[in-house]
C-alpha cells in the first residue's frame, strides 16, 4: 500500500502537498517522523533490533520511530507506530513530548512512553524488527559505545541525553 506524507516548509507550516514514500524528497521541503521511547515498570526502555532484511541500519538497535502519514497528527502518529512496531496500545494523554530535532529532509518530534508493559505483550513487525530487549540507561550507552545503535537514534540519543538522564534518575 502507498504511504504519503504532509509536507512542510523549513518553519513548520503545511505547505497543502502530499509526497509519495520512497521518492526524494523537493527541495527544502520536509516531513514528520515519530520517535517513541518506552519506559517500563522497572524504568527501562524499550529497544527493538531491526531486521536483517532493512536497506538501512539492519541488525543494529533502536527505539520505535516512523514517518507520520498524511493526515495524521504528530501524536496519533506515535500512537501508531508504538502500536504497530511493539503491540503496546498507549493514549495520548500516556505521550510525553520531548521536543524536536529538525534533520535534513525530517521533524523528528521525540517522544517518551512510561508504561506497564509485560513482556508477552509486546508483538514485533514482521519486516521491521527482529528482537526486543528493556535496558537502563547505562545499558543504552554501552550499545552506543559499541556501535550498536543505529545512526540516527545514536544521534537523537546524544541531543536529548540530558533529558533522559533527568528522566530515568
Amino acid at each position: 500500500m502507498a504511504e504519503y506524507w504532509d509536507l512542510y516548509d523549513t518553519d513548520r507550516k503545511a505547505l497543502g502537498r502530499t509526497h509519495l514514500r520512497g521518492l526524494s524528497l523537493p527541495e527544502n521541503t520536509y516531513h514528520v517522523v515519530v520517535s517513541i521511547w518506552t519506559v517500563n515498570q522497572e524504568n527501562k526502555l524499550l529497544v527493538t533490533l531491526r531486521s536483517e532484511e532493512k536497506e538501512l541500519y539492519p541488525n543494529l538497535w533502536e527505539n520505535t520511530s516512523g514517518s507520520v502519514v498524511s493526515g495524521e497528527t504528530s501524536r496519533q502518529g506515535a500512537l501508531r507506530e508504538l502500536k504497530e512496531e511493539t503491540g503496546i496500545v498507549a493514549t495520548d494523554d500516556e505521550l510525553v513530548f520531548l521536543g524536536t530535532a529538525r534533520k535534513r529532509f525530517s521533524f523528528v518530534d521525540i517522544y517518551l512512553v512510561r508504561k506497564t508493559v509485560e513482556n508477552q505483550a509486546i508483538r514485533l513487525q514482521e519486516g521491521e524488527t527482529s528482537a526486543y530487549k528493556w535496558v537502563t540507561l547505562s545499558e543504552l550507552e554501552e550499545i552506543h559505545r559499541q556501535g550498536e545503535l543505529a545512526f540516527p537514534v545514536a544521534y537523537r540519543f546524544e541531543q536529548f541525553r540530558t533529558v533522559f538522564e533527568t528522566l530515568l534518575s
